[in-house]
């Protein structure tokens, strides 16, 4: 048995504020054990329902945020950026049994403690085929033409619901409470392992690959907070301008549709103005 731990740090435990997931910030750096205790707790709950194999794959920003060092050392990181499918990466070799997402949190434009999807903040929704969809959907999506099922979700307790839509049967953990977009009730490191680590080891039971999904036409659409950042979305080949802060194209496959959306992203990002967005 193969896992693979798309591993993002929005929804790891003690994260409420965008300084705790900011590479560079101090309180970054004093949440990166608490992250990495996360996914220990993980890795642990997979060994001891079977797995033979644990591959962290760091989803969060510049994906170098984890400690190796307090790595559980049956586990294996890929770390760093420039990655084919980014937070799925490692999927796409047809040999991962099961996928968690752990960390992970609710889409732009929904409630949820930091909610975005990819950007932190320009972008006010990703809709496929007219779904709100969150970076946990946008990636099951992906991983479903690989038959790769997702086996457990870690995250506040929106994510939780967010996670029914795509993974109904997996295992979730709700390692806070969302009250606002920078405020929740925390449980404590201790308590969230435990939990995280039961819940893999249930989440095991469902590590086994299926016939993938047959790929078919997939409407993508995104919406900015500002006009320009839609006109710098269409250098993308194949994405068009469906209104003034809206845009939308057709992918083939998800494969397809997460790296042009990953394009765009890009692209946007660097039109974002500093003061006037």
């Amino acid at each position: 048995m193969k896992i693979l731990i798309s591993a993002d740090m929005e929804g790891a435990t003690g994260v409420t504020w965008p300084a705790d997931c900011l590479p560079g910030r101090p309180e970054w750096q004093r949440l990166r054990p608490v992250f990495t205790s996360d996914v220990n707790a993980a890795v642990a709950g997979f060994f001891d329902g079977g797995a033979d194999q644990v591959i962290v794959n760091e989803a969060h920003m510049t994906m170098r945020n984890l400690l190796i060092e307090q790595l559980d050392d049956r586990a294996e990181l890929l770390t760093g950026r420039h990655k084919e499918l980014g937070m799925v990466e490692g999927v796409q070799r047809g040999d991962i049994d099961g996928i968690a997402f752990v960390g992970y949190h609710c889409a732009a434009g929904a409630e949820g403690v930091l909610a975005h999807t990819y950007l932190g903040s320009c972008i006010t929704g990703v809709f496929v085929d007219g779904v709100r969809a969150s970076e946990g959907l946008l990636n099951s999506l992906v991983v479903a033409e690989y038959g790769t099922p997702v086996v457990l979700v870690t995250g506040d307790d929106l994510t939780c619901v967010d996670a029914l839509q795509y993974a109904p049967q997996a295992p979730a953990v709700a390692v806070k409470d969302h009250v606002s977009r920078h405020a929740a009730i925390c449980r404590t490191p201790a308590r969230t392992a435990a939990d995280i680590r039961s819940a893999a080891a249930r989440g095991a039971v469902l590590a086994a690959r299926h016939e993938p999904a047959p790929p078919r036409d997939r409407v993508i659409e995104v919406e900015f907070d500002a006009e320009q950042l839609a006109g710098a979305a269409t250098f993308v080949p194949g994405v068009e301008q469906t209104g003034p802060r809206r845009v939308a194209y057709t992918a083939p496959t998800m494969y397809e549709g997460i790296r042009c959306f990953k394009a765009l992203t890009t692209l946007v990002s660097n039109a974002v103005e500093e003061w006037y967005g």
